[in-house]
Parts: structure tokens; C-alpha cells; sequence
């Protein structure tokens, strides 16, 4: 086992105790950060100081077609060499289907050093069959594909028996882990109101009659959501589009080192 370098090693202990939380490589307890345009001198710094707290990185929306071939190639090398996924997002992809370049498109992704996808119709419409062939085309070039359930529409609830059939069909077809949409604000779509509260109830239908929960990936950018969910499903829930510069933040949350979850852990609450 190697030695604890993080200050403090030895003399506090985390009050949510270490064997509840996940260690790297782990499936429960991801974190997802949203990368709006991170330079590889932000990238390297943020590993130094949270890289250990870090599953994935999206490069939000489309932004990776903007960035210089270069640098676009020393950021997945530097986030891969440090345990850490990187990925584009789920639009990008969903401009690939509009033009018909969805082959093209993962080819040019691996070739990259992409070693993950996100599937997913927030924006277009992509029917079951095309949603699975996705899924499948980019599992047979050896990708971890993460899938995306709900509209990034306002105006389009997410129907929590659809959302669950989505998330079913996802996982049969390949997907690693099912994202349920929270866009980059967590207001108004998915499982949050437009003041980015949760939506028990809609929380419990969704999960309801899952025989595993943990695939979820939350997303939760905000801190009241972030807190929520862990008291809801414990420290090792998965939860993205996590700010970079909140990821400590968060750990601490999931570790009962802020005052929010500590109440949790003295309550013995959180899965």
C-alpha cells in the first residue's frame, strides 16, 4: 500500500471514515469536472492538487473542435497519465449524428487519445435503434461509452418511467454508467426546479425498481445538490459537472469535513 502523502495523514481521521470512500480506479463515488477551456498549465495544476478526487474530465459542449490539435492531444495525454478520463461532450457528438459523421467522428476521437465517449439526444432527437448502434459502434472501438438521459430543454420534464427504460436499454446496449441531465447551471431540467432544488420525488421514481442506483451519474454542480445527493445515497454517490475549482470542495463534502455532512456523519447518516 503506498504511503499517505496528503497533510494531516496520521494525526486526523475523515469523520465519513476512508473505507467509505472509493479509492481510484474506482466505478462508485465518481467525479465528473466540466471543463469550459482549461490551458494545459490550469490542467496541470489542477491535477497536482485534486487529481486523486478525479474520474473524469468533459470538455464541455464542442469546445474540443476549438482547441489547437496540439494542445488538444497534451491534455488527454497529461489527464490519462493521471488516472483521469477525459472526454468530449455529449453535443459535439450529437452534431457528428446531424451530419452523418458519427464514424468519422469516434475514429478521429481515438486517434485523439480519447478513450471515452458520452452518448446522448439532449438536444436532437435520436430513437432507440440509433441510440444503441451509437452505443455500440463506439464500445467495438474499444471506448467506455457514459450515456445521457433527458432533454436540455426547460420545458421538457424528464418522465421518470422513460428516463428509467432509457437508462436500462443504455447499460444492455454497453454504456458504462448513465449521466441524468443537469446541464452546467442545475436549474430548471432534469431532476432539478428552476431554483436548481432537487425533485425528490421525481429522485425516487427514477431510482425506483433500479436493481443498482450506483450507475447514475448525477450531475450536480451546485452544492446544496451535491450535499443532497450524498445524504440521500451516501458518499460514493457519482456526481459531474463539477466546477475545477470545486472538486476539493466537494471531497470534502463526501468525506464529512464540511459542517453540512459532518452533521451527517455524527447523525450516522449517509449510505
Amino acid at each position: 500500500m503506498s504511503r499517505d502523502t496528503r497533510a494531516y495523514a496520521g494525526v486526523i481521521r475523515a469523520p465519513f471514515p476512508e473505507r467509505e470512500r472509493a479509492a481510484k480506479p474506482r466505478r462508485r463515488g465518481l467525479t465528473m469536472v466540466i471543463d469550459k477551456g482549461l490551458g494545459l498549465e490550469q490542467t496541470g495544476a489542477l491535477l497536482e492538487l485534486a487529481g486523486e478526487y478525479i474520474d473524469f474530465v468533459k470538455l464541455g459542449f464542442g469546445t474540443a473542435a476549438l482547441y489547437p490539435e496540439r494542445v488538444l492531444r497534451e491534455k488527454v495525454a497529461l489527464l490519462r497519465a493521471h488516472g483521469v478520463e477525459p472526454y468530449p461532450g455529449a453535443t459535439f457528438l450529437e452534431v457528428a449524428v446531424l451530419q452523418g459523421r458519427l464514424e468519422e467522428y469516434l475514429a478521429a476521437s481515438r486517434e485523439l487519445g480519447f478513450r471515452t465517449v458520452e452518448v446522448s439526444d439532449g438536444t436532437i432527437e435520436l430513437g432507440p435503434r440509433a441510440r444503441e448502434q451509437a452505443i455500440r459502434a463506439a464500445r467495438a472501438l474499444g471506448f467506455t461509452v457514459i450515456t445521457e438521459v433527458g432533454k436540455k430543454d426547460e420545458a421538457r420534464e424528464l418522465d421518470p418511467v422513460a428516463a428509467r427504460a432509457q437508462l436500462e436499454a443504455d447499460l444492455a446496449a454497453g454504456a458504462a454508467a448513465v449521466i441524468l441531465e443537469g446541464r452546467e447551471s442545475g436549474k430548471g431540467v432534469g431532476v432539478y426546479d428552476r431554483e436548481g432544488r432537487l425533485k425528490l420525488d421525481l429522485v425516487e421514481r427514477t431510482v425506483s425498481g433500479l436493481p443498482d442506483p450506483g450507475v447514475i451519474l448525477w450531475e450536480a454542480p451546485l452544492k446544496a445538490q451535491q450535499q443532497e445527493l450524498i445524504a440521500l445515497f451516501g458518499p460514493n454517490v457519482n456526481l459531474g459537472n463539477v466546477a475545477p475549482d470545486e472538486v476539493i470542495a466537494l471531497e470534502a463534502l463526501r468525506r464529512g469535513l464540511r459542517a453540512d455532512t459532518l452533521r451527517l456523519a455524527l447523525a450516522g447518516r449517509g449510505r
